[in-house]
């Protein structure tokens, strides 16, 4: 692990402005929000190729006992690999034992069938970096996995990254929290609260980040996979288990394939896949199981997010499947720093502890400009909600003087066995949620009127709600 240098500290909070202004710059295709775009995204998004020598970690010292902490040999490992102009680092079957790892410029974390990379529960085994938290920019503890201005890399393999969080390690340092597992906070524990609210207060009134150390007793919970300002990144095949927080937490990078991921984690703040001001990336073939939103896109929280002022855009998710979590597909809260040109197509949602397929979350504190999002071909079984919500009242709701703006929302081809409303969309009355169509949809065992406040057109084409066809929702 690399240490950090003041130098390095202070550049984490300006080089997203500087990566902003090159994204602006970048040759795009004319700004059509259709599904011919999607397309192009897919196209133009190419995976890293990386060079065919090979290092196992055994070579270098590792122990796959389940035991050993193997932190120094992995980076050795992957030091030599970068050395050497990038390669494969292999993990081979076992249970290898590590602290924090950084991957370099041209390496390929790979991990063989059988083999486990489980991460120590002990905070002294992630030194602390620039990083993102609940859309903020501070300096804690690494991501389990971390990559810092790196530049083709990728994760793949059919092995198993175990974060090994629990009601034991990790999880309790949430504090209050009302989940579908026990995650061992009992009153009078220490948890987030006060770093947290630190934290935010040092953001609203834009301490820089070199002053925003926490780690040690602040209890913020390190992410999993989390590449950092990084461009052409891969993550391929592995399984997430027992994470510690958000599970991949891509931020500031552009150029991101995800693909045939199995994420598992019903921790509080599981998010399973969250894209922080991302630009150009595919989600496709992965299982989302989660204890929170299956997919979240984030651009920045409140002044931070201003500042940085990066925005969430040109992102598809296909065929991907979602089980348990809070939304299927999430826009927000995290998004100040705004979204566009989001698709989403061909995925499968279903569980009566998912609350909802598509949600976007927003309020007056966080504002942001989000617009031009199409959804197509979409089986919902069983939601415990609304198939649909566009949230303005979330956490601190009207209590803010940003304005939320959403807007050009296509939905085509959605089908659900059991959504107990169709849509649940409730804007503030000075910024009301703007238009929204659905298209060749059907809704079957609704149980309960749609709610629609402060929402302006709600266009209906050929709408089925149990079994009937409908003009409106209201």
């Amino acid at each position: 692990m690399n240490t950090l240098s003041r130098r390095d500290v202070v550049k984490a909070g300006g080089a997203a402005a500087a990566m902003g202004v090159a994204v602006a710059a970048a040759a795009l295709p004319a700004s059509d929000p259709g599904w011919a775009r999607a397309d192009w995204i897919r196209r133009a998004i190419t995976p890293p190729r990386f060079a065919a020598r090979r290092f196992d970690i055994t070579a270098f010292g590792a122990r796959g006992d389940g035991v050993t902490l193997n932190s120094k040999a992995i980076a050795q490992a992957i030091g030599a690999a970068a050395a050497a102009g990038g390669g494969r680092v292999l993990v081979p079957v076992g249970r290898f034992l590590t602290g924090a790892v950084e991957l370099k410029s041209g390496v390929e974390l790979h991990l063989a069938r059988g083999a486990t990379l489980a991460f120590s529960s002990n905070p002294a085994d992630y030194p602390l970096v620039p990083t993102r938290w609940e859309g903020i920019e501070l300096i804690n503890y690494s991501p389990l996995i971390y990559a810092y201005r790196a530049q083709n890399i990728g994760i793949t393999g059919e092995g198993t990254l175990d974060g090994q969080a629990s009601a034991q390690h990790w999880w309790s340092w949430k504090g209050p929290w009302s989940g579908t597992v026990d995650h061992g906070w009992r009153d009078g524990m220490p948890d987030q609260r006060p770093a947290r609210a630190r934290l935010f207060d040092m953001a609203e009134r834009r301490v820089p980040v070199e002053k925003r150390v926490f780690g040690d007793d602040s209890f913020l919970r390190p992410a999993f996979v989390q590449p950092y300002l990084c461009d052409n990144v891969l993550i391929e095949g592995v399984r997430l288990r027992g994470a510690p927080f958000w599970q991949l937490h891509p931020v500031l990078c552009q150029n991101v394939t995800v693909r045939g991921v199995d994420v598992l984690g019903h921790g509080p703040n599981n998010d399973g896949c969250d894209p922080e001001s991302v630009r150009m990336m595919l989600i496709e073939d992965c299982t989302f199981d989660t204890g929170d939103d299956c997919i979240a896109i984030n651009s920045g929280r409140n002044e931070d997010g201003r500042r940085i002022g990066v925005a969430a855009e040109d992102i598809v998710i296909r065929r991907c499947r979602m089980k348990e979590g809070h939304g299927g597909v999430a826009v927000g809260s995290q998004i100040s720093g705004g979204a566009r040109r989001i698709f989403v197509e061909q995925c499968i949602m279903d569980s009566p502890d998912l609350w909802y397929a598509i949600r976007f979350k927003n309020n007056a504190l966080r504002g942001g400009l989000l617009e031009h999002f199409r959804y197509r071909d979409i089986k919902v079984g069983t939601v415990g909600k609304a198939a649909i919500t566009c949230d303005f009242n979330y956490e601190e709701g009207a209590d803010g003087r940003f304005t939320p703006v959403l807007r050009d929302i296509v939905i085509e081809r959605l089908t659900a066995t059991r959504a107990t409303r169709v849509l649940d969309s409730q804007g503030l009355p000075r910024a009301p949620v703007g238009d929204l169509t659905l298209r060749d949809c059907r809704f079957d065992g609704v149980t309960a009127p749609s709610i629609i406040r402060h929402t302006g057109r709600v266009q209906l084409d050929h709408v089925v709600v149990n079994g009937r066809n409908v003009a409106t929702l209201a």
